[in-house]
């Protein structure tokens, strides 16, 4: 996905909450400088793409430490991709019923349609390379497109000054 967004020159910041310290998530140590920098991270992203493996129904529990360690803004004004991978169809779900509802509790301005992948569709190659099913591909790259499209446009305010109303004048 990363690289995908890099060809559109976008700047790709990666955030792996797998190598955050463990007792500072379970803890809620918002005042360690790893979590501070992750939580920065996130605050200063326009775009945030979330990609968790699923299990069981639901995904990671420490993407789910993670989340609740962001205020209940973190994610305003904010275009969230949700990604997914599984062992089976059958939890393809759970971005909707599961993640979903957090994102939005984050006050997510738009959340794009998931896109969820079993196992079967990645293969990692010799090279530590992950090769993705045709099909898979499809959808990465309508992903990224719908992406680069509405979560990567410039806002409408970007770049002007507010002006008050009471400046405004208008002729019919």
């Amino acid at each position: 996905m990363g690289e995908r967004l890099a060809g559109r020159s976008a700047r790709i910041e990666r955030l792996a909450i797998r190598d955050l310290p463990a007792q500072a998530l379970l803890l809620a140590d918002w005042n360690h400088p790893a979590i501070e920098r992750a939580i920065a991270q996130v605050a200063h992203a326009r775009v945030v793409v979330v990609a968790t493996p699923v299990y069981k129904a639901a995904y990671s529990g420490v993407l789910k430490v993670f989340l609740d360690l962001l205020a209940q803004n973190a994610l305003k004004g904010k275009t969230v991709l949700p990604l997914a991978t599984g062992g089976s169809p059958h939890h393809m779900l759970a971005l909707d019923y599961a993640l979903r509802p957090v994102l939005h509790a984050l006050s997510a301005r738009h959340i794009l349609p998931g896109v969820y992948a079993t196992d079967s569709q990645i293969t990692l190659t010799p090279e530590n390379a992950y090769q993705v099913h045709a099909d898979l591909a499809e959808r990465l790259n309508e992903a990224v497109e719908v992406l680069a499209t509405e979560g990567l446009k410039l806002p409408a305010t970007h770049g002007f000054e507010p002006v008050p109303f009471s400046r405004v004048r208008c002729s019919v």
